[in-house]
């Protein structure tokens, strides 16, 4: 009969090889500047990826960089000029406040609403918090 040392190392050699730990991975904003405007060409994918409504997103945006936009289409039109570095810190703040755990990290949240209070509810752990204001 083998011991559990040599038992362990061959259930080890047939597991298939990790590609790492990120499963999940958020787009960059990808980001243009016509004239006075700003456009966020994939918004509408980066919304999908963080499972969270467009105008919930937009308006933190709009707050955040304090300028009024709108959503066109799956596009984000801002007014005035942001270079791709603002936007994806900014979209990158949103995550961190919205859509990451802060027990477990993952990205596996929802909004709940009970009673009158919105909360963000983890699906991984199921830890809850009060959802922040916009």
């Amino acid at each position: 009969m083998q011991d559990y040392r040599e038992l362990l190392k061959k259930a080890r050699a047939n597991l298939p090889a990790r590609k790492g730990d990120v499963r999940f991975e958020m787009p960059r904003a990808s980001v243009y500047v016509t004239g006075r405007m700003t456009t966020v060409k994939n918004f509408a994918e980066i919304v999908k990826a963080l499972r969270r409504e467009p105008k919930h997103m937009a308006k933190y945006l709009f707050k955040e960089l304090a300028t009024p936009g709108e959503i066109k289409g799956g596009e984000l039109v801002l007014q005035g000029i942001f270079s791709s570095f603002v936007i994806n810190s900014k979209v990158e703040n949103y995550a961190e406040e919205f859509v990451y755990c802060h027990e477990c990290g993952k990205p596996d949240t929802s909004f709940v609403r009970t009673d009158r209070i919105e909360q963000i509810k983890c699906e991984a752990c199921g830890a809850r918090r009060p959802a922040p204001q916009v």
